[in-house]
């Protein structure tokens, strides 16, 4: 009888442990990548560079100094590079959410016959490859006079992002009542007025969900920081090209630099989790 329970339990528990387990390893296989870019970075530029790799060392600072200060391999110090991109990032951001969050608004407030096929379209545009229209994005850009300039990012990271704004927005505003609104304006607002004071308020978690994707966006973004800026506006994904040299790949500055650039974002996350998951599901996906 008792051989019987525990058999009963061990195939009740069974299916947990298992799932347990798988999700344990996705995690070990997801974090793993992020605690060997961080520990590398405090390795000294040997022990970076040793196989097989060492576990245990003495941490140093010295990659960190040396880009701090501009004297590594990456001519332009890390500090300017971040503000460049802190600058570019969160103004092409907040554009986008302006310009998106309209939009969405409109398609949810204003239903047409084809309204479902416009929100796809719209959609779709995200799926564009960059590469395709980084030509004419440059030539644009060189005859505005716009090269290595703010803008010549700003513009394009709202352009590409706006898509993205409409579609989570638009699912969050399909779920306000209409009679909110209706009843803003018998007492005076305005359409806009209504939008900016009830639905707006209504909808943050969603909006600050869809602002750190988009912002996760336009930080990580190459390409175009490549080629539409060269010293003034330079962002900081673009130095880590930087330190592939011909003399072989930087391991110790590199690994450095690219947490440093990562830790805002990740700060970012942290700060905001709790709206993201409360964003996320309250019906971003329609």
């Amino acid at each position: 009888m008792k051989r019987e329970i525990s058999y009963a339990h061990m195939r009740r528990i069974a299916p947990k442990a298992a799932a347990y387990v798988v999700v344990l390893a996705f995690v070990i296989f997801e974090v793993f990548p992020v605690y060997w870019m961080i520990s590398t970075s405090f390795k000294s530029r040997w022990d970076a560079f040793r196989l097989p790799p060492v576990w245990f060392f003495k941490p140093t600072l010295e990659h960190y100094f040396t880009i701090l200060s501009g004297k590594g391999w990456s001519s332009t110090p890390i500090t300017p590079l971040l503000i460049n991109s802190i600058i570019v990032a969160g103004s092409s951001s907040v554009l986008a959410l302006l310009c998106g969050s309209l939009g969405a608004y409109g398609l949810s407030r204003f239903p047409t016959r084809y309204g479902k096929h416009l929100a796809m379209w719209i959609l779709s545009t995200r799926m564009f490859p960059p590469v395709a229209v980084a030509i004419p994005v440059f030539l644009m850009m060189s005859n505005l006079g716009l090269i290595d300039t703010y803008w010549a990012l700003i513009i394009p990271y709202s352009a590409f992002n706006i898509s993205f704004v409409v579609w989570m927005m638009r699912s969050f505003f399909d779920q306000i009542p209409v009679e909110l609104e209706q009843a803003a304006m018998i007492d005076g607002c305005s359409r806009l007025g209504a939008f900016f004071r009830i639905v707006l308020p209504l909808t943050l978690p969603g909006l600050v969900a869809t602002g750190v994707f988009v912002l996760i966006f336009s930080w990580n973004e190459f390409l175009f920081a490549l080629i539409l800026t060269r010293t003034a506006a330079k962002t900081a994904p673009v130095a880590i090209a930087d330190f592939v040299t011909l003399y072989g790949i930087q391991w110790g500055q590199l690994t450095a630099y690219a947490t440093l650039i990562s830790a805002p974002i990740i700060i970012l996350g942290l700060l905001f989790q709790r709206y993201i998951v409360k964003g996320l599901t309250l019906g971003a996906v329609q």
